[in-house]
């Protein structure tokens, strides 16, 4: 891949665009900077016909744990596709995968965690300033791919604005379970016109401690009817318990960025490393089911012995782990007023190169490569017509291979380009939003035939006032989405999802339509929020259980077939006491999907999210700040051909701090619980869920240091 000709451009815009906001003319000059506003969404996050949610820094702080998709998969409609502690990502009212665009200050993440559920997203929640999430279709400004929803991880790394003094942040915690160890640390500060940002993280846990067995009663139920009783019995003897192999996890990372910032604007960039190591719990043991249990039977005892002996456990012997790496350049500038009809100019730019190696037995197994740009401009338009609102473009390119035995799918070249425009009005007191958006979709395979795509979406929001502090939102979008290389041209063993994948090169492009309506009400000590969602897909992808065996995997092929996804989420809060400087309130949400594929016989897709409802309590004083939520997920019945059922669990969490102020630094000590009642939680969004349960009771304390 050639980043020469994308860094060249970039270069050469953010140097006009620094000139121009240095160099403005005398009477266009302010004495003081033009504020220029960046958020996932150029109309905002507040008021938006779309279902949101915002995490800002203190729910972050709270909330932040081993990956992006645990931290928000306890938000409403939203859940974790977990892959033990290393790898996890959000599921949006019941959509993952590709269809769940994950980014970082509004750029791809630029990795390879789509294309499975055991790698890894790359951008790291602890150094998060603030995730925005747009719950259902964005496809009208981050592309084709966000048909299910958008999650932008908002690091601050690239500077706006100079600080007056050096400012920053230092986090230390450890947790018991699995014996975490977690330290974070941020700096910004500048002077004159130049500003500066440096973060750094590491990150290390042995295997995390489960209440019960690796394996689910389901699948020992399941062994137990397809095995000899003699086999059986053997195969006891050495199940694992109490611990998950290969759910330890070592991560390393941090970024240095510059901006200049002018009287009219900046331009910036940043240049950000990870590296990380994380076992694949359930790889090997999903090997198993299919192979000769003796030698993996083998394995178990040397598990267990390591166990006995080895208070942290270790990754366990013959795990396999990934060693994954990540060099990745941001480049930013934005300008107030660039020229006329315009308000605002912003242009981002990210360059990746990214690699993991899935290494077994302490030798170098499967490598994947992913080397990747993404750009995108936006221009914020004056009203014309009484429509306010942004238009820009988005380019693309990604090659990525995969070299191995274990390599499921050819190298795949893409390539893609978006234009788009979403704006806003007001008719008297209603508001009304719309949008347009045209994408072209390229994949050249290494061995045989590109596939091209083209595709269009479009938008119409009413955002209705009914008094009283209570608002309306109804939206209709029809939304379409290219297939990704791995769904057109997979066709090997994928052990990192336990099945022999087999793509279409055929695929058609998934077209969605979808209608939503929401309703929030707020008032002095209550806010509520509910939302009901409809979606119609033409040509749903999914994969498609066989029932054959291939190389001792299960077969499953990519398919299509229309499908409807309906749903609802609700969440409240109340204070229900305060007095002097605090206040206490009681929360409490519900969230469900129920999908159905249009085929005859089992109409019920894979991974499908149970009902969950939840209650909170939480206490907030001058220093003390204390909050316990709990959770009940129900069980999953309603399953896809060859999955197996979930059962329910409980989830409770506590969490108690104490601030204080020495000087101009703010201190936070806390302690906190997860699973406190140490159920067995296994999520059934997970592919291995019936191999690797969630940790059991976990206790963390730790401080955070502000100045």
């Amino acid at each position: 891949m050639n980043y020469m000709q994308p860094l060249f451009a970039a270069v050469a815009t953010c140097l006009g665009v620094a000139a121009f906001a240095a160099e403005a003319p005398d009477e266009e000059r302010s004495s003081e900077t033009e504020e220029i506003i960046i958020l996932a969404h150029p109309l905002g996050s507040e008021g938006l016909a779309q279902a949101s949610d915002v995490m800002e820094a203190d729910e972050l702080e709270r909330k932040a744990v081993d990956n992006i998709g645990a931290t928000v998969g306890n938000e409403p409609g939203i859940h974790n596709s977990s892959y033990g502690a290393g790898a996890g990502r959000p599921v949006i009212h019941g959509l993952g995968g590709a269809r769940v665009r994950i980014m970082e200050d509004q750029i791809d993440t630029l990795d390879v965690s789509v294309s499975s559920g055991d790698h890894a997203v790359t951008v790291d929640p602890f150094i998060a300033e603030r995730v925005e999430i747009l719950k259902g279709p964005a496809t009208l400004l981050y592309g084709s791919g966000a048909i299910g929803g958008v999650v932008d991880v908002q690091t601050g790394r690239i500077p706006y604005e100079v600080p007056e003094r050096i400012q920053g942040a230092f986090d230390l915690r450890g947790s018991d379970n699995g014996g975490g160890r977690n330290g974070t640390l941020r700096l910004d500060g500048g002077g004159g016109n130049v500003a500066w940002h440096v973060d750094a993280f590491a990150r290390e846990a042995d295997d995390y401690n489960i209440p019960g067995f690796a394996e689910s009663a389901a699948l020992r139920a399941l062994e137990e009817e397809e095995e000899h009783h003699e086999e059986q019995e053997e195969h006891e003897e050495h199940e694992i318990r109490g611990y998950l192999p290969g759910s330890g996890l070592e991560v390393r990372g941090g970024s240095a960025g510059f901006s200049f910032v002018g009287d009219r604007g900046f331009v910036g960039f940043a240049v950000s490393r990870l590296d990380t190591e994380y076992g694949i719990p359930g790889h090997s043991h999903a090997h198993g089911h299919d192979d000769e249990h003796g030698d993996h039977d083998d394995e178990h005892e040397d598990h267990d012995d390591e166990h006995e002996e080895e208070e942290g456990h270790g990754d366990g012997e013959g795990t396999p782990v990934v060693d994954l790496g990540q060099t990745r350049i941001d480049v930013e500038s934005g300008i107030a007023d660039p020229f006329g009809g315009f308000e605002n100019l912003n242009f981002r730019l990210g360059i990746n190169d990214y690699e993991h190696v899935e290494n077994e037995a302490g030798e170098a197994g499967t490598a994947f490569a992913n080397k990747a740009w993404e750009a995108r401009a936006e221009l914020t338009h004056a009203p014309v017509g009484g429509w306010s609102g942004a238009l820009g473009v988005q380019l693309g390119d990604r090659e990525f291979s995969v070299v191995g035995e274990e390599a499921f799918t050819p190298p795949v070249d893409t390539s893609s380009a978006g234009l788009f425009w979403v704006g806003e009005r007001s008719l008297g007191e209603l508001g009304l939003e719309a949008g347009l958006r045209y994408d072209s979709v390229e994949h050249t395979p290494a061995h045989g035939s590109s596939r091209d795509f083209n595709g269009a979406s479009a938008s119409l929001g009413l955002i209705v006032p009914l008094g009283e502090g209570w608002q309306g939102t109804l939206l209709a979008d029809y939304s379409s989405r290219a297939p990704v290389g791995e769904e057109l041209f997979s066709d090997s063993p994928h052990p990192g999802t336990g099945v022999f994948e087999i793509g279409n090169p055929e695929l058609d492009q998934e077209q969605a339509r979808n209608l939503a309506a929401t309703l929030t009400g707020g008032g002095d000590g209550w806010s509520l929020q509910g939302t009901f969602y409809n979606t119609n897909f033409a040509n749903f992808i999914y994969q498609a259980a066989t029932g054959e065996e291939q190389d001792g995997f299960a077969v499953r092929r990519y398919s299509q077939a229309d499908a409807t996804f309906a749903g609802f989420e609700v969440e409240g809060r109340v204070t229900v006491a305060e007095w002097g400087a605090g206040h206490l309130e009681i929360g409490a949400f519900f969230d469900m999907v129920s999908p159905e594929l249009d085929v005859f016989g089992n109409d019920n897709l894979p991974l499908i999210p149970p009902e969950r409802s939840g209650v909170s309590i939480e206490f907030t004083g001058d220093r003390l700040r204390a909050n316990v939520d709990y959770v009940r997920v129900s069980g999953q019945d309603d399953v896809a051909d060859f999955e197996l059922p979930s059962d329910s669990y409980n989830d409770l969490r506590a969490r108690v701090s104490w601030s204080f102020r020495p000087g101009d630094m703010v201190v936070d000590l806390f302690l906190a619980g997860r699973n406190l009642t140490d159920s067995e939680q296994r999520l059934h969004t997970s592919v291995v869920k019936d191999l690797a349960p969630m940790p059991g009771r976990t206790i963390e304390a730790g401080l955070r240091m502000r100045f």
